[in-house]
């Protein structure tokens, strides 16, 4: 099993504190599902929003780069009697949309996608695959998080199933930071600790650039807001939330 595999196969455990619910509500109170159902869940890992969003009355198709957590999804939608379309692609590819109502890049998926052009041209093919009206909802890491909380490494965690060291270090471009992480997991069968490592590389961007791009782009309305509020973004916010509408 690849380093990767074996991620997707703890990253829910260790997402236990996002907010999802929210996310939904954020979805909902400007895009209510009986009027714009059909979303794209874009980055959607193992499918936990994209099962809530489906739940919660939404037409959902996803991607993801990964087969592993594409796999996961798969299986959680099964489990449930859901049938939620998945493919594996690059958001910065995306392609063989069009007329949707709503898309989500969420939970920082957007800062894997390091390269200012792939950055811009995953928000253009989105602009294209929206119809009038339709609307995008995504986050991103602050300024502050990329620069100061992120490199105040090292971290780390256990629970006695799952431990990791996490170190960081600034990466090659303005604003990204490169994540080092060494996991022990637990085999409920033999009860000894396989070890696998891992390397994440993430880049975020000014708020003023994000609006640049989506107003350049065509989308005539964006607002933003910082950790799952209404409120606007604070120097010390953390994650910053930007919804666009075509």
């Amino acid at each position: 099993m690849s380093s990767y595999e074996r991620f997707a196969h703890v990253y829910d455990e260790l997402q236990v504190d996002i907010p999802y619910d929210k996310y939904v509500e954020w979805v909902l109170q400007h895009a209510p599902c009986n009027q714009f159902p059909n979303l794209l869940d874009i980055g959607c890992g193992t499918g936990v929003l994209s099962l809530l969003l489906a739940r919660a009355g939404y037409s959902v198709s996803g991607i993801d780069l990964s087969e592993n957590m594409l796999s996961i999804a798969a299986e959680r939608f099964a489990d449930v009697g859901l049938h939620v379309p998945l493919f594996c692609m690059s958001m910065d590819e995306l392609e063989g949309f069009e007329a949707l109502d709503v898309v989500t890049i969420a939970i920082d998926s957007l800062n894997y996608v390091v390269q200012e052009k792939a950055v811009y041209a995953t928000l253009e093919r989105i602009y294209d695959a929206l119809k009038d009206g339709g609307q995008l909802f995504f986050d991103v890491h602050s300024l502050y998080k990329m620069n100061d909380i992120f490199l105040d490494s090292p971290f780390t965690y256990d629970d006695g199933n799952i431990s990791y060291v996490w170190h960081t270090e600034p990466g090659d471009f303005e604003h990204s930071v490169i994540h080092q992480m060494t996991f022990f997991v637990r085999d409920a069968v033999s009860d000894l600790y396989e070890r696998f490592d891992e390397e994440h590389i993430q880049r975020t961007f000014p708020i003023e650039q994000y609006m640049t791009w989506l107003r350049t782009i065509g989308f005539n309305h964006v607002e933003v807001t910082a950790d799952f509020t209404d409120d606007a973004p604070e120097y010390e916010s953390e994650r910053i939330f930007i919804r666009a509408v075509k």
